[in-house]
């Protein structure tokens, strides 16, 4: 048989779409030639596969080959296909039977020896197949990240001769099984070591119950920072599916996935960070950190000091939950739906209306200083909370606060009457919102009037609704009562926070 059909898969973001790696030998002067739209990685694996095969102790065919990536116009990089191209050449010259690889899909570099190097991005590879109903094979380090698929049969090896063999029927390779499942026990920080703040607290168990961005106000040392990252520990655990999809973002990127196995992450980029680091992109396009927070959390410290272009840029991912990343040869879309948990000073010294410390602020640098946040990006953060310096006795008190697993379960009753409507109510459509609320026609007129005096926007306006509704959630009620709607306004009330008012 002079030509050979070997099935494996593209890299393009959380999309691992099939490529059929044809093999044609013919006569004529021997070479190679490789079509189908390669990369530089992948052209050079024509040396890498012809000094493996033949160190491996394969005949290397001397005749006229040609190489075929189908479809010819998906971009194909890295060194993924070497053991496609590999097993390819020795079905086209006939050392291995072409029925072997009928229902394989196969992935990995080679080294020189013949040796299978790792692959990036297996995990969303390794769920394509499975959805497929293929077996793949893979390298022995792999092998772990392609068994968190679930029902697939990953068959892992370190070296050509061992795959041969395997096809061969020689010595078949035993079906990889994760040796330690992952484990989801790890200890979050806990809510009970935040001592006061009770107005910071409510605000956070709002904001895990139904899924609303959160800003924390106030002087340094405060507690900010602490409060945020106790939000993952009060959220519900991932489901598998929600598992498999962080971890599939975490593969690509190329980062460790066992010690984040079913935890809700947690990303806190610096100030500093570039608009493609926080949404992604780059030459060859990769996740951002929206992205890696993706059924989590994003904490964004000292939120003025980011530039303004980065922070315009997530204002369109945090309402679709998804980046659209376009460049001139690729595109790609990442899911990013994360929470976002934001945290700054009131002004540039950071002590406007700190009563431990005096405000040495011009009040040109203040407004200046305020003036990096839009009124459209803080439209989108549901929740804007000052976090006050507290008194001494408060800080030495020895009283614990309400833990972590006493507010999770509030926190997932909530949820529960919320995904019944069909989604968290930071997330839940216009007409579903106006029917979930209900109000009657005096809270009606007497929200209009409240908004037309603090001079609410549209968005605001539904933002004040979605977080009424997540109180009433959390209070058992059917629909938001007048409480609960005043509650929810004096969250939006920035202004007041940032002026010390």
């Amino acid at each position: 048989m002079t030509l050979a059909i070997i099935r494996t898969r593209a890299g393009l973001g959380l999309e691992a779409p099939e490529v059929l790696v044809e093999v044609h030998l013919a006569n004529g002067l021997p070479g190679i030639t490789l079509v189908g739209l390669p990369e530089a990685a992948v052209k050079e694996s024509r040396e890498r596969v012809r000094s493996a095969l033949v160190n491996a102790g394969f005949e290397f065919p001397l005749r006229r080959i040609t190489l075929n990536l189908a479809p010819a116009d998906l971009p194909k990089d890295g060194g993924r296909f070497d053991l496609p191209i590999a097993l390819g050449l020795l079905v086209a010259s006939g050392q291995i039977p072409p029925e072997a690889l009928a229902d394989v899909e196969c992935v990995g570099e080679l080294a020189l020896d013949g040796g299978l190097r790792p692959a990036s991005g297996v995990l969303p590879l390794a769920m394509a197949t499975r959805q497929a109903g293929r077996r793949l094979i893979v390298p022995r380090a792999n092998a772990d990240e392609a068994a968190l698929a679930g029902d697939l049969e990953v068959l892992p090896a370190e070296h050509l001769l061992e795959v041969v063999a395997h096809l061969l029927g020689q010595e078949p390779i035993t079906a990889h099984r994760l040796r330690t499942p992952p484990r989801r026990d790890a200890a979050e920080p806990d809510l009970r070591e935040v001592r006061g703040q009770h107005q910071a607290r409510r605000a956070l168990e709002v904001a895990a119950a139904g899924g609303h961005n959160l800003l924390f106000a106030g002087p340094p040392g405060t507690g900010k920072t602490m409060l945020a990252s106790r939000l993952p520990g009060i959220l519900p655990p991932l489901g598998e599916d929600e598992a498999l999809e962080v971890a599939a973002i975490r593969s690509v990127s190329g980062l460790p996935l066992a010690e984040q196995w079913g935890r809700r992450p947690f990303r806190a980029p610096h100030h500093t960070a570039s608009a493609v680091a926080l949404v992604g992109g780059g030459s060859r396009p990769k996740p951002g950190e929206i992205s890696l927070a993706h059924h989590g959390v994003l904490f964004l410290d000292e939120l003025p000091e980011f530039s303004r272009h980065v922070l315009e840029v997530m204002r369109e991912p945090m309402e679709s939950g998804q980046i659209h990343i376009a460049r001139a040869n690729h595109e790609r879309r990442y899911p990013a739906r994360f929470q976002l948990v934001a945290a700054m000073n009131p002004c540039p010294c950071g002590h406007l209306g700190d009563p431990r410390q005096a405000c040495h602020c011009t009040a040109a640098q203040i407004q200046r200083y305020q003036a990096r946040l839009s009124g459209p990006l803080l439209d989108r953060i549901d929740l804007q909370v000052e976090v006050p310096a507290l008194p001494a006795e408060q800080l030495t008190s020895r009283e614990p606060g309400e833990d972590s697993a006493a507010v999770r379960e509030r926190v997932l009753a909530a949820r529960e009457r919320q995904w019944a409507r069909g989604a968290l109510n930071a997330h839940l459509a216009g007409p579903d919102l106006e029917a979930a609320c209900a109000l009657g026609g005096e809270d009606r007129a007497w929200l209009a009037e409240v908004l037309e005096r603090l001079q609410l926007s549209a968005r605001a306006f539904h933002r004040v609704l979605r977080v009424a509704l997540t109180l009433a959630d959390l209070a058992g009620a059917p629909q938001p009562a007048r409480e609960h709607l005043i509650e929810a306004i004096g969250y939006r009330q920035l202004d007041r926070l940032l002026k010390g008012g």
